[in-house]
């Protein structure tokens, strides 16, 4: 009896483990650790400058898995968890969220494209991230800000996603379900991007628009801090621009538009210590255009040049009106490589900021040294090195 048992059991697991053996399947373990040391000037109130170990310009630390499995006919089943960290005190990139940049599934095909089910990348990080932005939508306030307004909605929970290549055109689509019983679009995200190549030239065009509702816990927003009014729209819109004119030299340029109705970007937009501002603005209206360059200058060494400038409307000042701001931010990188997977970088970024764009900065201090409900310098320079360890 036992001896029959056991060759039953044999055989099923046989029978089980068939496909497996057959199957064609890869998992990738992969990540990078990045760290800096950087210093900056009007880092406080009062205009203090500040030393410290941070994240580089470019990427977060990060860690993964991904794979996928031959399912035949050309059809592929695929997965991919990714964590962010902090390498200067392994604390999480975002508190309590264990793969909070990717966490998804899915089909992929080579001749339908890839359509995949989880917390994804919008469509904007995918293009703006990985094509168009010089600095690949960059790490620091300096070189960050344009983004501020839909930085919360760059990763999105509950999404469905689709990238498809057909000849010349590339298709990546998403919708994030807003999870909010009696109202399906509250809480709710859709973006596209459509990015055409011809020869060495690539246009890209793309829209993002978010519903916030007061709460917008469980939703694909995937945060707890809400608008102010429910199912407030935040409306993104950008052209982009790249060409190649040589191997060593590529060019970039964009026009990113943008429309809060939710009183958030107000407050995102504000770097720590900024002075408090006494509401929000209903209506805020946001327009930059950037341009850039890689430039690959030897082997080993490699630069990028990065100049974005904003325009604000229906923005809150200090006082509480609305009113309009300039920004303006440049950055330099220059990049060397020891291997394919270890890199020492530096960094030099500048920003200033005008009208209401001055309230997004440190704030000064009084005469007891303590800091204020009141603009400070409204003007920055900062430099950095570091380390990337890619695996």
């Amino acid at each position: 009896m036992k001896r029959t048992v056991m060759k039953s059991a044999t055989g099923a697991l046989i029978a089980i483990a068939t496909p497996v053996v057959f199957a064609q399947s890869s998992v990738t373990l992969y990540g990078i650790v990045d760290e800096a040391v950087r210093y900056q000037t009007n880092a406080g109130p009062g205009g203090g400058d500040q030393v410290s170990v941070t994240s580089g310009p470019e990427t977060h630390s990060r860690w993964g898995l991904k794979g996928s499995e031959d399912l035949g006919d050309g059809w592929s089943a695929i997965f991919h968890l990714e964590n962010g960290f902090e390498a200067f005190d392994g604390q999480l990139h975002v508190p309590d969220t264990l793969f909070s940049r990717q966490a998804y599934v899915g089909l992929s095909s080579g001749t339908w494209g890839a359509l995949t089910f989880g917390r994804q990348y919008a469509p904007a990080y995918d293009t703006l991230g990985d094509i168009f932005d010089p600095l690949t939508v960059g790490n620091y306030w300096q070189n960050s800000w344009p983004y501020n307004g839909i930085g919360s909605y760059l990763e999105i929970n509950n999404s469905v996603k689709y990238k498809g290549i057909f000849q010349n055109l590339s298709v990546d689509a998403l919708y994030g379900f807003g999870n909010q019983p009696g109202a399906f679009g509250l809480g709710s995200i859709y973006a596209v991007e459509l990015t055409y190549t011809l020869g060495p030239a690539m246009l890209n065009a793309g829209f993002q628009q978010v519903s916030v509702p007061t709460s917008a816990s469980g939703s694909a927003v995937g945060t707890s801090v809400g608008s102010s009014v429910n199912g407030a729209k935040t409306n993104f819109l950008h052209l982009s621009g790249a060409y190649q004119i040589t191997r060593a030299v590529r060019l970039l340029a964009g026009w990113l538009h943008a429309q809060d109705k939710t009183g958030l970007t107000d407050l995102y937009m504000q770097q720590a210590g900024a002075p408090a501002l006494k509401g929000a603005s209903p209506n805020r209206i946001d327009d930059t255009l950037y341009a850039g360059a890689n430039w690959q200058a030897m082997p080993a060494l490699r630069f990028t040049f990065a100049y974005y400038y904003g325009h604000a409307r229906n923005a809150e000042m200090l006082d509480g009106s609305l009113g309009r701001g300039v920004n303006q931010s440049a950055t330099v990188l220059a990049e060397y490589s020891f291997s394919r997977q270890t890199e020492l970088y530096a960094a030099a970024d500048w920003a200033r900021g005008t009208g209401a764009f001055s309230s997004d900065y440190p704030g000064g201090l009084n005469s007891a040294g303590s800091p204020t409900n009141t603009t400070g310098r409204t003007n920055q320079l900062g430099v950095a090195i570091g380390l990337r360890r890619m695996f």
